[in-house]
């Protein structure tokens, strides 16, 4: 049985989410960078604040394509580590003077997540082996 969802993206279509994946992970790059350049400076809120906006809702965003586009996201390596990142933020309330420190570890992870081998960033926590997402969209 052949379901619509396991038919091959056409090609328009493959283009056009490569290209709002691609731009919503430019968007967080840009977000992280300011708001982690005015954290790890300790400048004021105000001169990265729309920098910490940005990256949190491109992050939201990006976070939800993958869960929508393959839940198994959320047992593999790439995906547990960026819930990680996720719980790292909570933490700069708690350990504010250690906020430059949590910048720099969460870009390390997040360097892990998207620079890693495959067999790494596919790892499944869950199965404790590699399993390959459906139809990823490269971006």
């Amino acid at each position: 049985m052949n379901h619509k969802k396991d038919l091959p993206v056409s090609s328009l279509r493959f283009w056009i989410e490569r290209i709002s994946k691609t731009s919503l992970r430019a968007l967080h790059i840009i977000g992280v960078v300011g708001s982690g350049g005015g954290m790890i400076f300790n400048l004021e809120l105000s001169l990265w604040f729309n920098y910490w906006l940005i990256a949190i809702t491109s992050g939201v965003l990006l976070v939800s394509w993958e869960i929508i586009r393959d839940w198994r996201w959320l047992i593999q390596l790439k995906g547990v580590l960026t819930l990680l990142k996720v719980i790292l933020l909570g933490l700069f309330i708690q350990l504010s003077e250690c906020k430059s420190e949590l910048v720099i570890f969460i870009i390390l992870l997040s360097v892990i997540v998207s620079h890693g081998p495959a067999g790494l960033r596919h790892y499944s926590i869950l199965h404790r082996k590699v399993i390959q997402s459906k139809k990823e969209i490269k971006g």
